[in-house]
């Protein structure tokens, strides 16, 4: 193996946050190498990657994390000196309809992650860096923000799986000592987004003048991150942060919903030339999801005070470099929406 100063194991790098990642590390350590293990599943897409996929230190393999053999064997293959884990399944709505996947991925997964990293690493320097979310922590009331110390409180499927990974690697820290990381962020936009999440779902949506469903009255709240800043907190996390510890990453914004949609309309309405209000007229308000959480909202000051790191974009700039991006990029969002994504839309939004 060529000789690169770390081999670093990015899990779900073909995925939303996961290919922001890939690309900050790829292009910023041109001496690290970059293996990709992605299982391509509907929110996996190679094209995330295809401006840097040339670059001589990228490695791609298609492995599910739930096969430990395969785990081992890209271990085994490359040398792999540090784990960045990114790979789960990440939509609520799925998580209630089929929970065990959730348990597969983001459990089993995770501990077979932890399991070969451990027989692997024998009391050198290296990194598991484990990627979480906010949602481990349950639901705030109108006020407060969830710090490292929150009491975790899941309560959807997802951020249950999501919980129990979470315990396991800081068990493993605890009992083997293997030496991890873990960062717990809010919600991400930006970018090379699976259409089901609400900022991508809404533009396309927008611009193809389809109706904007909105859960219950729309008055959930929920903190924003630009991807590009949870990947440069991981950076920061992944080289700065201290072994053990946890880290929450938060863009300190914190928008209803309803606010939120109609404040997209009106970016819209203004890129695509339509007149104000045509595009809030497409708001139509659906069945309220079941266990939907009312607050999310990120103390992310441990990050900052340790390690430097603060959001370096407002949500109002990096909302509109987003749609932008879809705007200018038809043919990813064309071929993402095709296929098995229609008839789960369907199934989740059509008949509510």
């Amino acid at each position: 193996m060529e000789n690169f100063d770390r081999k670093i194991l990015v899990t779900g790098g073909a995925g939303f946050i996961g290919s922001h990642v890939v690309r900050r590390f790829l292009t910023n350590y041109p001496n690290y190498l970059i293996v990709n293990a992605d299982k391509l599943t509907y929110a996996g897409n190679l094209a995330n990657l295809s401006d840097v996929e040339h670059l001589p230190n990228y490695r791609f393999e298609k492995i599910d994390i739930v096969d430990a053999e395969a785990v081992k064997g890209v271990f085994n293959k490359y040398g792999i000196t540090d784990v960045i884990h990114l790979a789960a399944e990440s939509h609520v709505d799925r998580s209630i309809e089929g929970p065990m996947e959730f348990v597969m991925t983001n459990v089993v997964g995770t501990v077979n992650l932890l399991h070969t990293a451990k027989d692997a690493w024998k009391g050198e320097a290296h990194v598991f860096h484990h990627v979480s979310t906010d949602e481990v922590y349950g639901s705030l009331g109108d006020t407060g923000l969830f710090t490292e110390a929150t009491p975790y409180d899941p309560r959807s499927p997802y951020s249950a799986s999501k919980a129990s990974s979470d315990h396991f690697v800081m068990a493993f820290y605890h009992t083997y000592h293997l030496p991890v990381k873990m960062s717990n962020c809010s919600n991400n936009y930006g970018s090379h987004h699976f259409p089901e999440k609400l900022i991508p779902l809404m533009i396309h949506n927008i611009q193809n003048k389809k109706p904007l469903p909105i859960y219950g009255k729309g008055d959930n709240i929920r903190d924003w991150l630009w991807v590009v800043d949870h990947a440069s907190a991981i950076d920061a996390i992944f080289h700065k942060g201290r072994i053990g510890e946890s880290y929450n990453v938060g863009g300190l914004n914190e928008w209803t919903n309803i606010e939120l949609v109609k404040f997209l309309c009106k970016v819209m309405d203004e890129k695509l030339g339509r007149t104000t209000g045509e595009s809030e007229s497409l708001i139509t308000y659906v069945t309220d999801r079941a266990g939907h959480d009312k607050r999310y909202a990120i103390d992310a000051s441990k990050l900052e005070k340790e390690l430097g790191w603060k959001p370096s974009i407002t949500f109002e700039e990096g909302l509109s470099k987003t749609v932008d991006w879809y705007l200018s990029n038809h043919e990813w969002v064309e071929k993402v929406t095709s296929g098995s994504y229609q008839e789960y839309y369907e199934t989740m939004y059509g008949n509510r």
